[in-house]
């Protein structure tokens, strides 16, 4: 979460302290040994670890193995896409639902444990650190926070999964078992109630933008709750985040008036957010950080253009630069989503321009002609400074917006007043009119509302709409819900493969 002054550090002290794929951060005196025995000893210490510990939510659509690609392909809303049926193993085999141990990229789980890790060191250095009561109560809610916002999306992709809360050492790094998902779940709800009243009610824009509140904390709890099915629960929490619906609420969220404005590249940490991820073009990105996790830039704009891409001079269409067309819309989304609102702010179609002579591709992969223009790159978002173009977007994504929250607390409750309030409140900011508020019209709304922003897939498990929605991919009920555990964390350990998976 980058801003001026609160910035991914993916540099010597930040990685060397929690830990990296790359040797070159590891490499310290006395050589190949980290002492932690002597850092994590002050406020500043300690900061940079903090920082080091949000890096990991870049996974949500950095590195082209990036959650919303990938989970956008996984659902009856997008293809896999990109160059041809072989371009990204893991993307391809997840759109047709044929991952197995070796195809799965191993990425998911790894980046993810090393958030774990990074919020587990931390928490145990604090206490000893030299700092202010009150700023060690705010860094050791922010680590819990993390590990719990790790975890969630570990057990919703892997489901059986080792809970660990101390730091590994080289003699404990194979002893950790699964353990049953409740087990997991109530960590991360111990860890968030935890947080929540450490946590400001806001933070200074200008310095702290990107780091948790209060509200993005329970935004996060509520999910949790819905995912686990504790719908009072969830509708509760949630409603401290939601406030009156369409009013600002009380840390200063609000639904943005104009819905396209969420796409807007300069418009980040707007009042709709709530957790964000934030993305630079400043790190000068170059082929030689990709895959190894110190890319900062937006992976998933490059992604999602089309191929070739051109236009007439004079023409209306965007100015867009080439991208390796991952993604592309399905014609289901295309045919639900025509006449709503919401469709040119999140479906560029390729297919009317170039019919109408005012813009051209290269079709390529499960090409349908339909882009998602959200995460869209246009030709002033091409990075001016130093690295590569494909490697150094700066588009910001969510995790969390208020619409997202107004609509799972609409869940939550299933009926009655207030639901329908929230459920109106999501449709007025587009110019829809009220529907009634029943699962079937939230189900839609969110739908429409959230398309290509990740959220797809897991809504269609929790729903238990995945094997109807999916069956013309191959999905297999019982098995496709969550993903096969790498074969790597297999070998040599106490863990066990997920059921029906090789």
């Amino acid at each position: 979460m980058k801003t001026k002054n609160f910035k991914y550090i993916c540099a010597a002290v930040a990685m060397a302290i929690m830990g990296s794929c790359s040797e070159d951060f590891v490499t310290i005196n006395p050589e190949g040994k980290f002492d932690s025995s002597i850092y994590f000893s002050n406020e500043q210490q300690c900061y940079a670890a903090l920082i080091g510990t949000y890096d990991p939510l870049r996974k949500n659509t950095g590195g082209f193995e990036n959650l919303v690609a990938m989970l956008n392909a996984g659902s009856d809303d997008f293809y896999a896409g990109g160059g041809s049926s072989t371009d990204g193993n893991g993307i391809q085999n997840f759109s047709t639902h044929s991952l197995t141990s070796i195809n799965i990229p191993g990425s998911f789980w790894n980046d993810h444990y090393q958030g774990v890790a990074r919020a587990n060191m931390l928490i145990s250095k604090l206490p000893a650190a030299t700092m202010s009561d009150a700023v060690r109560s705010r860094f050791t809610a922010e680590a819990k926070a993390l590990r719990a916002f790790y975890y969630f999306n570990l057990v919703r992709l892997f489901k059986n999964i080792p809970l660990v809360l101390e730091p590994l050492t080289t003699q404990t790094i194979y002893d950790p078992e699964q353990v049953a998902p409740e087990v997991i779940y109530a960590q991360i709800e111990k860890d968030l109630l935890e947080a929540i009243p450490a946590l400001p009610n806001t933070v200074v824009a200008a310095t702290e933008a990107g780091r948790f509140n209060k509200g993005a904390v329970q935004a996060l709890l509520g999910k949790v709750y819905l995912f686990e099915g504790k719908k009072p629960e969830a509708a509760a929490i949630l409603a401290q985040v939601n406030g009156t619906p369409g009013a600002t609420n009380q840390y200063g969220n609000k639904l943005l008036t104009n819905f396209s404005d969420l796409w807007v590249t300069s418009n980040k940490f707007n009042a709709e957010s709530l957790i964000e991820v934030s993305h630079s073009s400043a790190g000068n990105t170059d082929w030689t950080f990709w895959g190894g996790g110190k890319d900062e830039g937006n992976s998933l704009n490059q992604m999602v253009g089309p191929r070739g891409y051109s236009r007439p001079a004079g023409s209306d269409a965007a100015d867009l630069p080439s991208g390796w067309a991952f993604n592309p819309i399905t014609q289901k989304l295309y045919d639900v989503i025509k006449t709503d609102p919401r469709f040119a702010a999140t479906v560029y179609d390729l297919k009317a321009l170039k019919a109408a002579g005012k813009a051209d591709y290269i079709p390529a992969y499960q090409d349908t002609g339909y882009f998602l223009n959200k995460y869209l790159p246009r030709q002033s978002d091409v990075r001016t400074g130093g690295g590569n173009q494909e490697l150094n977007y700066k588009q910001n994504s969510y995790v969390i917006r208020l619409a997202d929250t107004y609509l799972m607390e609409a869940e939550a409750l299933g009926s009655g007043a207030r639901a329908q309030a929230l459920l109106d409140a999501v449709r007025a900011r587009v110019g829809l009119s009220p529907v009634p508020v029943t699962l079937a019209a939230i189900k839609l709304e969110r739908r429409m509302e959230l398309a290509g922003e990740g959220h797809r897939f897991f809504d269609l498990v929790r729903w238990g709409d995945a094997a109807a929605a999916l069956s013309d991919r191959g999905f297999d009920a019982g098995t496709d819900e969550i993903f096969p555990i790498p074969y790597t964390e297999l070998n040599g350990t106490k863990l066990k493969q997920n059921p029906h998976y090789q």
